[in-house]
C-alpha cells in the first residue's frame, strides 16, 4: 500500500477518535447512542471520507491482485515441472523478493508459478513438487494479513505434504522477540506434514543483504541458473592467494584442493561456521580469447552506468557472452560488447581454519561445465589464478552454524568438502580445552579422499577427537555416513543424552537428507525436533 494512503488513514483515523466516534453515525443512531448535533455533523462527514478511503483501498488491493493473479500466468511458462513461488508480505519487501526468485527461476528455462499466500489452497500444494517461500512477520510474531487466511484454513488442519520440498526466505526484526515468528511457525507446520527442505530456512534481519544474497545462491543452485547477477553488491577486499594443494591426487571424483588465503591485515577475524565469499574472475586465457575474436588491443570501453573501465578488466569480471564462444562476438565493437555483460556472481566456501591459523583456508572442489570448461569459483580458485595473486575476498558471519557456547559434547557430520566446516570447529573447540568430539565423515576412498588424515589422527591420539568413517568405493556395498549413525544408534543416543550438539556439513542432494532421515529414526521425530528447536542440530550444507 502506498505510504501515501498509510498517511491518510491515519489521519482520518485521528480524527475519528478525537471527535469521539468509532462507529458511523448511522450505526451509533440506530443502537440509540447519543451524539451531540456539531459533533454528529463533524463525524458524519470525516465518516464519510474514511468510508471513500477504505473504498479507494479495497479497489487498489482488488486491481493489484487482479494485475499479480495476470502477471503469475504469465510467468508460467517452461517445459516439465512448475516450481510454485508463494509470499506472505505486509509491506511489500517480501513480494518484491518472490518476484526476484520467480525471475531467476523462469530466466533458468523452468517454469514458476508466483501467487500471495491467501491463494494457495490445498490442490496446489498436492499438486507441487517444490515450493518456494517468502515470508515476513508483522507486529510479535503475527502473520502478515495476505496470510491468515492460508494461517487459519491450512496451517490449522493436518495435510499429508510428504512429496512437497520447500525452500524458505523468513523477513523479520530482531528488534522483536517474535523475530521471524510467522516463518517458522509455518517451517514446524511443514515438517509436521512431512515436507521436506531443499536446503535450512535463511533469516532476514530488516533485509540484511548477507541473508538476500545465500537465498539468491540456493536459488542458483536448485535453478541451475548460477550466472545470475548478484541482487546485493558486497564489498570485498584483497585477499593473496598464498597455497594451493591437491587433497585427493588418484581419487575416482573430481580434483579437490586445500586453498590458502592470506588477508590483507593481520586484524580478520572470524568464527568457526563462518563463510568465505569471493568474487571470481575468468582465466586470462579465456579472456584473450575474446580480445582476438574482436581483433582490438585493450582499451576503456563505456559501460551501462555510464563508467569506464578497461575491456580486459571487465571481461575478467563478467559472464562471457555467448556461452563462452568468442567466435559468436565477432563484428561487434568493444562498446557494444561491453554495455551487455553482467558480473560473474559470487561464490560460497566454508571456512576450514580459525584466526588463530593466520589464514583463511578452503576446500574447494574443482565443477566443470559439460564442455570441459571450469566453474566460475572452483575453476578461479583452484586453477586460473596463480599463487601469489589477489583474490577479492569477504568473510561472511554465519551465526546459524557458530558452535555451542558451552562445553557440550560436540557430533560433527558431514562428507566430501564438508570437511572444512567441520575442521573449524574442530580447531576452534581444541584450543579451547574441549574434547569430547565425535567426527563421522564419507568419502570416496580411504587411500586417496581421507582429507587431512594426518592431522585427524593426531587429533584423535591426543584424546580430542573420536572418528569414525564411511568409505563408500572401499567395498562391494557402497556405505554412507548416514549408515554409519545406524550402526552406532546406541553411542549416538548416549551422546545425545548428555547434551551433545550435532553438526552437518557437506552436499545437500543425499548426505543431508539422508543423515536427517537416520537421526529421525534413532532419536525420534520429537527429539530431533527439539534439538532443531534449541539449536543443538545445525547444518551447513549446500
Amino acid at each position: 500500500m502506498p505510504a501515501a494512503w498509510v498517511r491518510f488513514g491515519r489521519v482520518l483515523l485521528a480524527a475519528m477518535a478525537t471527535l469521539g466516534v468509532v462507529l458511523a453515525p448511522s450505526v451509533a443512531q440506530a443502537m440509540e447512542i447519543a451524539l451531540p448535533a456539531a459533533r454528529l455533523g463533524a463525524a458524519s462527514a470525516v465518516a464519510g471520507l474514511y468510508a471513500a478511503f477504505c473504498g479507494a483501498i479495497i479497489l487498489v488491493h482488488r486491481r493489484r491482485r487482479l494485475r499479480a493473479s495476470a502477471a503469475a500466468a504469465a510467468m508460467a511458462s517452461g517445459d516439465g515441472e512448475v516450481l510454485l513461488v508463494a509470499f506472505a508480505s505486509q509491506t511489500g519487501l517480501a513480494e518484491q523478493l518472490a518476484w526476484q526468485t520467480a525471475q531467476a527461476v523462469k530466466e533458468a528455462g523452468s517454469g514458476v508459478r508466483i501467487l500471495p499466500l491467501d491463494e494457495v489452497d490445498e490442490a496446489q500444494l498436492a499438486a507441487a513438487s517444490r515450493v518456494l517461500l517468502v515470508v515476513s512477520t508483522t507486529g510479535e510474531g503475527d502473520a502478515p494479513d495476505n496470510a491468515i487466511g492460508f494461517a487459519r484454513a491450512m496451517m490449522g488442519a493436518p495435510q499429508s505434504l510428504g512429496h512437497l520440498g520447500y525452500g524458505m526466505l523468513a523477513l523479520g526484526d530482531r528488534s522483536y522477540d517474535g523475530f521471524c515468528a510467522f516463518g517458522h511457525r509455518m517451517e514446524g507446520w511443514l515438517r509436521s506434514a512431512g515436507a521436506q527442505p531443499l536446503f535450512d530456512m535463511i533469516e532476514v534481519d530488516n533485509g540484511d543483504g548477507d541473508a538476500l544474497r545465500r537465498w539468491q545462491h540456493h536459488i542458483g543452485v536448485l535453478s541451475g541458473n548460477d550466472d545470475m547477477p548478484d541482487w546485493v553488491s558486497p564489498r570485498y577486499e584483497n585477499w593473496t592467494l598464498k597455497a594451493r594443494q591437491r587433497l585427493n591426487a588418484g581419487s575416482p571424483g573430481d580434483p579437490a584442493y586445500h586453498i590458502v588465503l592470506t588477508p590483507p591485515d593481520a586484524g580478520a577475524t572470524w568464527q568457526a561456521g563462518d563463510i568465505a565469499e569471493i568474487s571470481p574472475r575468468n582465466s586470462d586465457e579465456d579472456v584473450t580469447a575474446y580480445f582476438s575474436a574482436l581483433g582490438l588491443d585493450d582499451r576503456e570501453v563505456t559501460l551501462a552506468d555510464g563508467t569506464r573501465q578497461p575491456l580486459r578488466d571487465v571481461l575478467a569480471s563478467s559472464v562471457l557472452p555467448c556461452g563462452g564462444d568468442p567466435a559468436a562476438v565477432q563484428g561487434l565493437t568493444a562498446d557494444d560488447l561491453a554495455v551487455g555483460l553482467k558480473p560473474l556472481p559470487h561464490r560460497e566456501y566454508s571456512i576450514a581454519s580459525v584466526p588463530a591459523d593466520g589464514d583463511v583456508e578452503l576446500v574447494v572442489r574443482q565443477m566443470a561445465h559439460p564442455d570441459g570448461r571450469l566453474g566460475h569459483g572452483s575453476g578461479w580458485l583452484t586453477a586460473h589464478a596463480p599463487v601469489g595473486a589477489t583474490v577479492a575476498l569477504r568473510v561472511r558471519a554465519n551465526r546459524s552454524f557458530h558452535g555451542p557456547a558451552d562445553d557440550c559434547p560436540m557430533i560433527l557430520i558431514g562428507n566430501g568438502t564438508g570437511i572444512a566446516g567441520l575442521r573449524s570447529h574442530l580447531r576452534e573447540r581444541i584450543l579451547a580445552g574441549r574434547a569430547a568430539n565425535w567426527l563421522i565423515f564419507g568419502e570416496r576412498t580411504q587411500a586417496h579422499d581421507f582429507h587431512f588424515r594426518a592431522e585427524l589422527e593426531r587429533q584423535a591420539a591426543h584424546g580430542h577427537l573420536r572418528i569414525s568413517t564411511a568409505f563408500s568405493r572401499d567395498q562391494a556395498v557402497r556405505i554412507y555416513v548416514q549408515d554409519v549413525l545406524r550402526s552406532e544408534a546406541a553411542e549416538l543416543r548416549e551422546w545425545v543424552a548428555r547434551g551433545a550438539a550435532i553438526y552437518v556439513c557437506g552436499s545437500l542432494q543425499g548426505m543431508a537428507a539422508g543423515v536427517d532421515a537416520a537421526l529421525d529414526d534413532i532419536l525420534g521425530p520429537d527429539q530431533l525436533e527439539y534439538l532443531r528447536t534449541t539449536g543443538r542440530y545445525r547444518r551447513d550444507v549446500y
